[in-house]
Formats: structure tokens, C-alpha cells, sequence
């Protein structure tokens, strides 16, 4: 989101479009509260480095977490000889934390983590809801803290930051509404639309009131024309309004952030009234495998972005592990399918070593906070350049677009058919019509 854009807002409505929202408390840690290479017994000598890891394990969230275990476990095996940091050899230890899919208990965990543990370093992932309070409570206490899967526009201006300032401690790296723009609109150049109006499915939250304000004027800008269905409530069953006015309007390409649950609803119920664009991009759906198996054939050619894939030509700074290496490490041991947090959760903990590793002194936090905001790093998730970003301590990924396919050791997979945004990511097949 351009700071024009965002200076057209007053504060009360930005908060409004970029706030958070908050999920019951409850139930324990899927990860268990503390997992490390050095016992628990010899946590507090001067060699150990501590990094808190908080996530939605558990709850309505809990698919970005699907592999988060499998990425400490890894971590932990990279790093096992230890790193050299302020001159002498250090070993890690990665103490896990829950967020069960609350802001709420995100705050009280990192909370538990900076004064119970005693944390060096602490690294979040997973929305909103996890990553701002997480980062409120390490900026509150002088924590290091790096976050990602969150637009940064959330991140940033959701937690009140201050253009050309920013945090002191805090940094995230992952896309905004530009990077959105830079995937969807080559796809929509290309697929041969009779017009420019474009299906805009957004509900009233933060997420997609976030999209309503950012990615209309972008699309404006390369002429595209955003038709609003009209800002519903999240677990709406009746779709029909919006649908007739897609159809009244002709709007031949599709974009939405709904929940999944309401974007599966809209789907099924698209195609029974007749609505069939010729290029669907969604975002914040149709991230994971379980929502492609639970649409069967409806799921065909659905576009989204594509930050991180197996076909991605980066390999960890740890220890070398190529992204095809990482994803298919994964499967074999949990028999899932990968996902795109896979690379990302892995990077958190690249980014928090080598921010040790550039400190005079790994256990001094300003020391560490500020080679933070300074790094330029290159691992699992490509380069991350947190000097040149947005935003001071912001790092952007460059997503491309991805369709889903059929599969053949899984019934679905993610398939790149556009590098324009960035051609370092091989193609893997022709962009086709969603309704094809």
C-alpha cells in the first residue's frame, strides 16, 4: 500500500482496516513448550542462545503450522555442532510456544518467553494474529524479533509504525498489496479477458478491507476495474447478491481473501448459478492441499501466489539443504504434502542466526536487534534485504503465480505458470483458464 494511499486515511480507519482480531483462549501446545539441542539443565550457560518459536498450532489457523515441527527438528540437526558467534562456539535452543490460534495468548506466550525463559531471539509466523503481538511484546520489552506471513502493510501500520522509523527491535519479512499487484495483474494481461473488470470478493475484515483500500487503486492504475460484491460478514451461506453482480458486470476475472470456509461456499455456489470467470486469483485461500481436495474439480487452475515451492533455486544458509530437499524431507517424514510456510518457518530461524552471527555479542539484544534491521542475507527463502524494504527492518519476497493442477503423488499441487515478478522461478506449465 502506497504511503498516498495510506495518508488518505485518518488513523481511526486504518486501524479499522489493518487491526486484529482476537480467537478464545485455550488448549496446549501442539509442539510441546520446549525443544532444544542443549538439555534444559544447561540452558543458562553463556554458550546457549535461546530462540522462542510462536505459532497457531492449534485452532481455525493451525494449517500454517502444519510444518512447523518438522522445520525445528531440522533447524536442530543443521545446527547441532553449534555456530561460531562473539568469537566462541554457541549452541541453540528453540523453545516452542502455541498461540492456539489467539492474538490474545499470542501476547501472554511471548510474554512467558521474555520473562520465564529468558529468551535471546523470538521469532513468529502466521497472520496477524500471531505476528503483530508477538512483535508489540518483544518491541515493548527490547526483544529481537523477526515474523513472517503477514502482509507487511498489517504488520507495519496495524502496529502503528512510523514511515521512515520504524521498530527498534521488530522486523518481518513477506509481501504486501504491491507484490500482489505485480503477480495477479501479468496473469490477468495474459488470459484474454473480453474486459478489464475484475471480481472482487472481500469481506469485512482486516484482511480484505486491507486488500479493498491497497489493491483497488493498484489494479486502477494498469486499468483494471475492481467490481466490490459487497462487504458481507466472515460465515456468510448465501452468495447469490454478489454472484448476479459479477454476472451483471461481466467481470470475466475473479479475486478474493475471504475465509476458506466462505470461499468454498462462494465456489460451489458460483458454479450452480452460472459463474464461471475465465482466470480466478484468489489470496489468503487455497493455500494449502486440504482446501484443493475439499473442492475436487472445481479446484482446476485456481491461481494464487506462489512465494515458496520446491522448484524454488534457493538451499539453506545452515547447512545447504535445497528447497526441493526441504519439501520432500517433509513428506517422507510426515506423509503430508508440502506447504509454502515449510520455507518460510525455515527461514525465521536463518534469519535469527545470522543476526547472532553479525553481532559483537549474540546475548547483547540492542546489538542483535540492530544487525537485525540491518541484514542482507540470501537462504531457504531467497535474498532478504531488510535495509531496503518499504519500510526501515522490512524484507519483501517477490511471490509468483501459481495454478493448482492435478497431481500425481498428491491429488493437487501447485503448478508456477507466471515468473514476471520474479525469473529467478523456473516455469512449470502455461497459464490456462480457470474455467477451461
Amino acid at each position: 500500500m502506497s504511503e498516498k494511499i495510506l495518508g488518505a486515511m485518518d488513523r481511526r480507519n486504518l486501524l479499522k482496516v489493518l487491526g486484529l482480531s482476537a480467537a478464545a483462549i485455550g488448549g496446549s501446545s501442539a509442539l510441546s513448550g520446549c525443544s532444544g539441542l542443549q538439555g534444559a539443565g544447561n540452558a543458562s550457560g553463556s554458550g546457549v542462545l535461546k530462540i522462542g518459536f510462536v505459532s497457531p498450532q492449534t485452532g481455525p489457523l493451525a494449517g500454517f503450522a502444519t510444518a512447523d515441527k518438522f522445520v525445528v527438528e531440522k533447524v536442530q540437526e543443521a545446527l547441532r555442532n553449534g555456530f561460531t558467534a562473539g568469537g566462541s562456539n554457541r549452541k541453540i535452543e528453540i523453545i516452542v510456544k502455541d498461540t492456539q490460534s489467539s492474538a490474545t495468548r499470542a501476547s501472554a506466550v511471548t510474554k512467558e518467553l521474555i520473562t520465564q525463559d529468558q529468551v535471546d531471539f523470538i521469532v513468529g509466523s502466521g497472520t496477524p494474529d500471531t505476528t503483530n503481538p508477538v512483535a508489540d511484546q518483544c518491541e515493548a520489552s527490547g526483544v529481537p524479533n523477526v515474523s513472517t506471513i503477514t502482509p507487511w502493510e498489517a504488520w507495519f501500520h496495524g502496529r502503528g509504525g512510523k514511515p521512515g522509523e520504524g521498530f527498534k527491535y521488530t522486523s518481518t519479512f513477506f509481501f504486501g498489496m504491491q507484490q500482489f499487484a505485480d503477480c495477479f495483474t501479468p496473469m490477468w494481461e495474459r488470459i484474454g479477458a473480453s474486459n478489464r473488470n475484475v471480481a472482487a470478493l472481500w469481506p469485512d475484515d482486516s484482511d480484505a478491507n486491507a486488500f479493498r483500500a491497497g489493491l483497488t487503486p493498484l489494479a486502477a492504475a494498469k486499468g483494471f476495474k475492481m467490481i466490490d460484491g459487497g462487504a458481507y460478514q466472515n460465515g456468510a451461506s448465501d452468495f447469490s447478491s454478489s454472484i448476479a453482480k459479477f454476472k451483471a458486470e461481466n467481470a470475466e476475472i475473479f479475486t478474493c481473501t475471504p475465509i476458506p470456509p466462505d470461499f468454498q461456499t462462494f465456489w460451489k455456489q458460483a458454479a450452480q448459478q452460472g459463474y464461471r470467470p475465465k482466470l480466478a486469483t484468489v489470496a489468503k485461500v487455497m493455500l494449502f492441499p486440504s482446501e484443493a481436495e475439499a473442492l475436487g474439480n472445481l479446484t482446476k487452475n485456481i491461481a494464487c501466489a506462489v512465494w515458496w515451492s520446491p522448484g524454488h533455486p534457493y538451499t539453506s544458509s545452515l547447512d545447504g539443504t535445497t528447497a526441493r530437499q526441504l519439501a520432500d524431507g517433509f513428506t517422507e517424514t510426515s506423509g503430508k504434502q508440502w506447504t509454502q510456510a515449510l520455507g518460510s518457518v525455515y527461514s525465521l530461524f536463518e534469519v535469527a542466526v545470522e543476526s547472532f552471527k553479525n553481532a559483537n555479542d549474540p546475548k547483547d539484544k540492542e546489538d542483535v536487534a540492530e544487525k537485525l534491521r540491518n541484514l542482507k542475507t540470501t537462504g531457504m527463502s531467497g535474498p532478504l534485504d531488510f535495509t531496503t524494504g518499504p519500510q526501515p527492518g522490512i524484507a519483501l519476497l517477490r511471490p509468483v503465480g501459481g495454478q493448482w493442477r492435478p497431481g500425481s503423488k498428491f491429488p493437487w499441487d501447485i503448478t508456477v505458470v507466471d515468473n514476471t515478478p520474479n525469473k529467478d522461478i523456473p516455469i512449470g506449465a502455461e497459464l490456462e483458464a480457470t474455467s477451461a
